[in-house]
């Protein structure tokens, strides 16, 4: 409930308190993040760290009720938590253009420009392409998360009538640019491929794309130990498919990279294990981690969500806050459950619940 705060563990055994806003939001949201907490909370035991959770009630089911996403000053409340850990947002009869409005507004009010989105063939897994192994599928993208297509600028005039005209404007600046494209070269630089490919559409979008191009090149210049490759993003799409390997880092538009993540968490084995972090480098701003598949009412209240995205997600956020080990401890857990092959949610094909999955990880951990 809205208020409720409560350690991972006690004071005593730590040095260093972190204050997470919990946003579970809507649908499957509500039976994965639960899951989340429970794994960070043992993960967590025996380091030097702690969270403090505050869960917070909003979202659709909230707006349905209140007539808002949120509370009136809530993004001051959430201004002074470290970071926020949300589930989904999505609702039946529910607007999409009110229940997106809430994240994009939480990404752009706090600067969160890179959405972070790893996608990978755990061992154990099927990839539905054949004849692929953990090794042949393993990538990040870096997403550019506070312009572009998802800018909110444009409108529509005449509706309803014949003439009706609608307009959707990409915003791209050249800091935008510069800075999502330089911080995918630094992350490229720590894998051991050293690769970065970036999505374009320069022969159509021949203002922003073109802009885009010249900047990743004026970039570029600073890395050259960096094997960098523009590809269109069509192409892009379907080298993802044929070639998964000769990928490592990709750097997108927010909406290329929106789109391409799907593919890349369908051929990683479901959608249900892929998580996703949006970043303020700055750390002016708290940052907010999710799992990227949305609420799917169509399963919601079954208790047959797979929680591994937002197991997944979790450990993105405390390696943001500093505990890398405490993240390596939680993807190890979920890697030796998935490897055992007898714990599967059904998108996994397999029987188990959400709870089912969450109770295996945590004894790993």
């Amino acid at each position: 409930m809205d208020g409720d705060r409560r350690p991972l563990h006690a004071a005593g055994d730590v040095s260093i308190m972190h204050k997470i806003a919990v946003i579970a939001g809507d649908g499957i949201g509500k039976e994965v993040i639960p899951a989340g907490m429970a794994v960070l909370e043992a993960a967590a035991k025996g380091r030097n760290a702690a969270l403090t959770f505050t869960e917070l009630p909003w979202g659709c089911e909230y707006y349905l009720k209140q007539h808002r996403m949120l509370d009136e000053d809530g993004f001051e409340r959430l201004a002074g938590f470290d970071a926020i850990y949300l589930g989904a947002l999505g609702f039946p009869g529910v607007p999409d253009g009110v229940s997106a409005g809430l994240i994009l507004a939480i990404r752009q009010r706090f600067d969160q420009y890179v959405n972070l989105r790893p996608m990978r063939l755990l061992p154990g897994l099927t990839s539905p392409l054949a004849n692929r192994g953990a090794a042949d599928i393993d990538m990040v993208c870096v997403r550019e998360n506070s312009e572009g297509e998802y800018s909110g600028v444009g409108g529509r005039i005449h509706v309803g009538t014949a003439r009706e005209v609608a307009q959707q404007v990409g915003v791209f600046t050249r800091h935008g640019i510069e800075r999502i494209v330089r911080y995918a070269f630094e992350l490229a630089s720590t894998r051991p491929r050293k690769m970065l490919a970036s999505a374009t559409k320069s022969n159509a979008l021949t203002h922003s794309m073109v802009l885009w191009d010249e900047v990743a090149e004026g970039v570029r210049r600073d890395f050259p130990s960096i094997d960098y490759r523009k590809y269109h993003v069509d192409a892009l799409a379907a080298r993802m498919i044929t070639h998964p390997r000769t990928l490592d880092v990709l750097v997108t538009s927010n909406l290329f990279g929106d789109i391409l993540t799907d593919i890349g968490s369908a051929i990683s084995g479901s959608l249900g294990i892929a998580p996703g972090a949006n970043i303020n480098p700055t750390r002016k701003f708290p940052s907010m981690f999710e799992p990227i598949h949305g609420s799917a009412p169509d399963i919601a209240g079954k208790g047959i969500a797979n929680p591994i995205g937002a197991i997944w997600a979790g450990a993105l956020m405390l390696d943001h806050l500093g505990h890398r080990d405490v993240h390596d401890r939680v993807i190890s857990a979920i890697e030796r459950v998935v490897a055992g092959g007898t714990i599967r949610t059904p998108d996994l094909g397999g029987t188990a619940t959400t709870k089912q999955m969450a109770d295996a990880i945590v004894q790993e951990v």
